[in-house]
């Protein structure tokens, strides 16, 4: 795997800061290709602005990354939308046979990792042709959580903020 920065993708909402990766000499972040992608495609145009509205306002605005949101564990990530119908206070949601998946990392409740996903194709992500991206989110993955342990990354969850262990914003893997 190649040399990565961690960078924030959208810091605006009320309960979480989202990040992304970004692969050294590329023009653009791993998440950031995943919604242009799709948003470009007709037949799942309305699927990823669904999917952007879940991560920006159930996530980021209404309920932070709580675990009944991050419910489908595939590997090192969790698969995005969430699984089941799920009803938390006054809001309800549910997507059923949905066609997209965008891989993320739940750091805490306040602090998320965004990758990139693909058209769920297949009946597990081995056998689909989103398989190329779960697997490098799932490396990704790796990278981010063992630099957290080992003291490379530090969390600030007051500030709902990644830095390095000298408190430099510029990460890179």
């Amino acid at each position: 795997m190649n040399i990565f920065e961690l960078k924030i993708w959208d810091d605006e909402a009320e309960k979480c800061t989202f990040y992304t990766v970004q692969e050294d000499g590329a023009s653009e972040n791993e998440t950031d290709i995943f919604f242009d992608k799709y948003d470009n495609i007709q037949e799942f145009k309305e699927k990823t602005q669904e999917l952007l509205v879940f991560v920006l306002s159930a996530i980021g605005d209404n309920h932070g990354a709580i675990d009944e949101i991050f419910n489908r564990h595939e590997n090192e990530v969790d698969g995005l939308p969430a699984q089941g119908k799920l009803q938390l206070g006054e809001f309800n949601y549910h997507f059923p046979n949905f066609p997209l998946r965008l891989y993320a990392l739940k750091i805490s409740e306040s602090i998320v990792v965004l990758f990139n996903g693909g058209i769920k194709d297949g009946s597990t992500n081995q056998t689909s042709s989103l398989h190329f991206n779960w697997v490098n989110a799932c490396n990704y993955a790796k990278r981010i959580v063992e630099a957290i342990k080992d003291g490379s990354i530090v969390v600030n969850e007051s500030e709902r903020k990644l830095t390095t262990y000298d408190g430099s914003e510029e990460i890179i893997l």
